[in-house]
């Protein structure tokens, strides 16, 4: 068979190689490069400050099950994706729909409620640290209504910490998911919920039977996006309360970094963390797609 070719008289095959190889030569030496050299350094101990190398098979992976911060480390970072990716979902949707149901102002409203999702994750993180203070403003205003607040601070509290960076994590959230979801609602016919109205469904049978499975597959897309991004939490740890109190907020990731960087000898460790993260990643998005692919073929 003959290959075909272009005007120029190259193979068509040789022209789309020559132009996808800038982006398979940054993907090679940027992405799969460090991802396999990272599995090779989860087998050794390697000393980041003499550079030096030695393979332990093993032994990395078996000191983490050891390991009672990484086990509190990966508690905290389920109780973390577990509390925000529903929370995060459901408010989502109950945003998009209010805007949905909006005619005026609507573009300043979702501007609004966008604002939070392209402002700088620092940024935000450093408000929010305000905030939580032990004279920040949530405990002037608690004290003001007489209502019981932690004096030490919110991000100093044991209890009250991950919650509290949950719950920014959640606010700052909403307005994107929010925005993809009002996109997929404003798919819908109109004509569905026209004939519904006219055949007697309630506002309620109407979401049951038409908005809710026409929104499954952007819902699916959301949690699964937003469950990969709460597992790999940082930014919010870092800024706020670097792992404390007492690791309290130590996360996954977070417990990479400090592995990796904090101390001289450890980064085989870290390595070792980070696939672990992967694993356990893949493995909830696999967990996910699987259930809302049953959940779509029963509906």
């Amino acid at each position: 068979m003959r290959r075909r070719r272009n005007h120029t008289g190259v193979d068509r095959p040789t022209t789309a190689l020559v132009l996808l190889l800038p982006w398979l030569l940054s993907f090679a030496i940027f992405w799969l490069y460090p991802l396999l050299y990272a599995l090779y350094l989860s087998f050794t101990h390697y000393a980041t400050l003499t550079g030096e190398i030695r393979w332990v098979g093993l032994q990395n992976y078996r000191a983490l099950l050891d390991d009672p911060l990484f086990w509190k480390a990966m508690r905290n970072t389920v109780f973390f994706t577990v509390g925000t990716v529903p929370i995060t979902t459901v408010f989502a949707v109950i945003v998009a729909l209010g805007l949905n149901r909006l005619h005026r102002l609507r573009r300043w409203v979702q501007s609004a409620y966008f604002v939070p999702s392209i402002t700088s994750l620092v940024v935000l993180a450093l408000i929010f640290s305000n905030l939580y203070a032990y004279d920040g403003l949530l405990n002037r205003l608690l004290a003001a209504l007489h209502l019981p607040y932690p004096e030490e601070g919110w991000l100093q509290h044991l209890s009250l910490a991950l919650p509290s960076i949950m719950a920014m994590d959640v606010w700052a959230a909403i307005g994107y998911y929010a925005l993809i979801v009002l996109a997929a609602l404003q798919t819908i016919p109109t004509t569905l919920y026209e004939a519904a109205t006219l055949s007697g469904a309630t506002a309620w049978q109407q979401f049951r039977y038409i908005t809710f499975p026409a929104l499954r597959p952007i819902l699916t897309f959301i949690v699964i996006l937003n469950t990969i991004k709460s597992l790999q939490v940082f930014v919010e740890i870092y800024v706020m309360t670097r792992g404390g109190p007492l690791g309290a907020t130590t996360t996954g990731v977070y417990l990479v970094y400090q592995y990796a960087f904090e101390h001289s000898d450890t980064m085989g460790i870290a390595a070792a963390i980070a696939y672990i993260l992967f694993a356990v990643i893949a493995l909830f998005a696999l967990v996910q797609w699987k259930w809302f692919d049953r959940t779509e073929k029963a509906g």
